[in-house]
């Protein structure tokens, strides 16, 4: 191999190793048997919530997560690999991956990472289960106005008991 090929190799492991540093989740899957129109309408769901998918040859995959140290990652690079990284949302990708899998029975989630630890598909199933940032964000606010609507309620009820008895 020529010194230029693996300077390329290098450049491209020092940019996966970025992505897995940046990214509070990530999501592996074997997108083999996938047509070029839905691999194109994934992307563009993933790109709507800020998440990156990559098609990356599993050698670099390997390389990648041995230098940044997530174990457990070398059984699920074999075969077709796309990763989508997240750097924002950690639930995000393994939702839409998990939707996406019931539609398109081809693509299978085979692992990843969450916030830095290497995850199985249970993990990830478990993950796209939950709420998205923006729903859980929601139910803190209704939590959080629950007090201050009953306080209200109880105000206004007072407020009309009294115009009642005059």
């Amino acid at each position: 191999m020529s010194e230029k090929t693996i300077a390329k190799k290098a450049a491209l492991v020092d940019e996966v190793i970025e992505k897995f540093n940046n990214a509070v989740s990530a999501v592996v899957v074997d997108y083999c048997g996938l047509t070029v129109e839905k691999v194109t309408a994934l992307r563009k769901q993933l790109r709507e919530t800020g998440v990156e998918m990559k098609v990356i040859k599993n050698s670099i995959l390997t390389r990648a997560a041995d230098k940044v140290g997530l174990e457990g990652l070398k059984d699920i690079f074999k075969g077709p690999t796309a990763i989508a990284f997240s750097s924002k949302d950690v639930v995000a990708p393994a939702k839409i991956m998990a939707d996406f899998a019931k539609e398109a029975e081809s693509l299978e989630i085979k692992g990843g990472v969450i916030e830095g630890k290497a995850a199985d598909v249970a993990e990830i199933m478990a993950l796209a289960k939950l709420p998205n940032r923006k729903d859980l964000l929601s139910m803190l606010l209704s939590v959080l106005q629950a007090p201050v609507r009953n306080v209200a309620y109880a105000l206004n009820a007072v407020a009309e008991a009294k115009e009642g008895v005059a």
